[in-house]
Order: structure tokens, then C-alpha cells, then sequence
């Protein structure tokens, strides 16, 4: 395998931020699955297409205006649930036809704009990552993690069961707030290496990976980060040397893992069950018990 290819700047760059990604997007993905809300990823991920257009509508960084597009339609979609007034899955379809159609019309609005620029945004453009974009990824990613991993015990709690937290003292409220402007920043930060239409497997395929053989939240946590980072390594390695999408292989590299965990816990469970048996099978009877079936 010739890794040359890494001896070029843009590479490390596309290295280093997939794996800052790889770290954060699990962090904040774990809560969303015990929430039963894995698939708002794609939701603010539809809103943040939006916030592409607006940036290239107005010339200024789309990064930038996806963030804030996205805080606002997060924070928006979750008052919306708070409140009982849709319910998760029309909520999300609120997202996911809106973010689309609003980013549609607005990159229509948009001159000069060519469908390559949109679709690095639609399908990541790792390659492209300038030294300002790392420093942005860097920045957010640590800010994430460190925030979901300093407040997983009261995150859990609002997750798990957040009428108990609520009479425990926890601030419910405060903490999806949270929980759903962290999530929008992920999807920004991470769209520009797996892209806004991947970047829901990110946040949840190494989770489900995890807690195909974990016991324990923290565990699962941590765990799901790390295949995270394998995900995110390895798919940037064999991208870069077969000339493949950076953020095509990730996805796929996460779910190669799956199925990997998939398979092997399925064979240490069917062997777990066949090993009693065949020992109990191999014991020979007691003498006595032979001498009297004898007589």
C-alpha cells in the first residue's frame, strides 16, 4: 500500500480532521440514539443546506452561515417537540422537506455558484480542507466532545427518562437545548468531510456498532468514539490511495465495522451456547452410576 499520497499537506489536513470528527460526532450521536432520535442528523443536515445557500447567496463563508442556520432550526425543531405540538417523526419531516427546499431556492438565487461547490457540501470534500478549515474543525470538535463527556451523567439522565430527571432536579430543558445546538454544530463541522447527506451514519453507526456488545453507557460511549476513529482513519487511508470520496469510504468503513461486530458477536453467542452442551455431552457417568445400570 503506497501512502506517499500523506506526505502532502492536504492529506494530513484531511487526515487530522476526519479524525477529529470521527472523536466528536459519536460523542453527540450516542445521546441521540438513547433519545430514539438517530435520524435528526439528516434532518439539520437538510437545514443545513440551507445555510450553504445562504453563504454563497451572500459571499461569505458557508460554514459559517450553516452554523447559525442550523442552532436556529435545532433549537426551533426542539421547542416544536417540547411543546407536544408535532410530534419526533413530523418534526423531523419538517426539517428534512424545509432545510431541502429552502436550500434549493436559494442556490438558485445564488450567481456564479457552480454544482461543485454545492455538492463538496452534499458529499464532503475532505481534499479541499484549507489550514483555517482545520483550525474551525479543531475548535468545534474539541468543544463537542469536551461537552458531551463533561456532561454525560446529566445527559443521560434527560435521555433516559427525562420525566424522573425533571423531579430529580435536572435541567431537562436546558440540556436538549444544548444537546440539539451541539448536534447542529457537528453536522456543520462534519459536512465538510463525510458531506450533509452522509453525516447521520457518522453520528450513529458507531454507536449501533457499540452497543452491539457493551454493557454500560459510559462504555458505550467511549467505545462508539472509538470506532468512530477507526472509521474516519481508515476511510481517509484507502480513499487516498485508491483515488475513492473521503467521505463515501468513512461511512462505509463504519459500516464494514458493523457488520464485522455484527458477525463476530453473533458467532461468540451461538459458541457460548453450543460449548455447555457439548461439555455436558463429554462427562463420562460416575462408576457407580455405570455399576448399577450394569447390575
Amino acid at each position: 500500500m503506497d501512502l506517499s499520497i500523506f506526505g502532502y499537506d492536504f492529506m494530513m489536513r484531511a487526515l487530522i480532521g476526519a479524525l477529529i470528527i470521527g472523536v466528536a460526532a459519536p460523542s453527540v450521536g450516542v445521546f441521540l440514539v438513547q433519545k430514539r432520535m438517530a435520524l435528526i442528523g439528516d434532518g439539520i443536515g437538510h437545514v443545513a443546506l440551507t445555510g450553504v445557500a445562504v453563504g454563497f447567496l451572500m459571499g461569505t463563508s458557508p460554514v459559517w452561515t450553516a452554523v447559525v442556520v442550523t442552532i436556529v432550526g435545532a433549537v426551533a425543531i426542539e421547542l416544536i417537540r417540547e411543546r407536544g405540538k408535532a410530534s419526533g417523526d413530523i418534526a423531523l419531516a419538517l426539517l428534512f422537506y424545509g432545510g431541502i427546499a429552502g436550500g434549493v431556492v436559494l442556490i438558485g438565487m445564488s450567481a456564479g455558484k457552480s454544482n461543485t461547490s454545492l455538492m463538496s457540501y452534499l458529499f464532503g470534500s475532505l481534499v479541499t480542507t484549507s489550514a483555517e478549515d482545520l483550525r474551525t474543525i479543531a475548535i468545534l470538535g474539541a468543544l463537542v466532545t469536551v461537552l458531551m463527556v463533561v456532561l454525560r451523567p446529566w445527559l443521560f439522565a434527560a435521555s433516559q427518562d427525562e420525566e424522573y430527571a425533571k423531579v430529580s432536579g435536572v435541567p431537562v430543558r436546558f440540556l436538549n437545548m444544548l444537546l440539539a445546538v451541539t448536534t447542529a454544530v457537528t453536522v456543520t463541522v462534519a459536512m465538510r468531510a463525510v458531506g450533509l447527506l452522509l453525516i447521520s451514519a457518522l453520528l450513529v453507526v458507531p454507536v449501533a456498532t457499540m452497543q452491539q456488545f457493551a454493557r454500560g453507557f459510559t462504555v458505550t460511549m467511549f467505545g462508539a468514539m472509538g470506532f468512530g476513529v477507526v472509521a474516519a482513519g481508515s476511510g481517509v487511508v484507502v480513499a487516498g490511495v485508491g483515488d475513492l470520496p473521503p467521505g463515501a469510504m468513512i461511512v462505509l468503513m463504519a459500516l464494514g465495522l458493523f457488520v464485522v461486530v455484527a458477525v463476530v458477536t453473533a458467532v461468540v453467542k451461538i459458541a457460548r451456547r453450543v460449548k455447555p452442551a457439548l461439555v455436558a455431552t463429554a462427562v463420562p457417568e460416575p462408576l457407580d452410576c455405570r455399576l448399577d445400570k450394569a447390575a
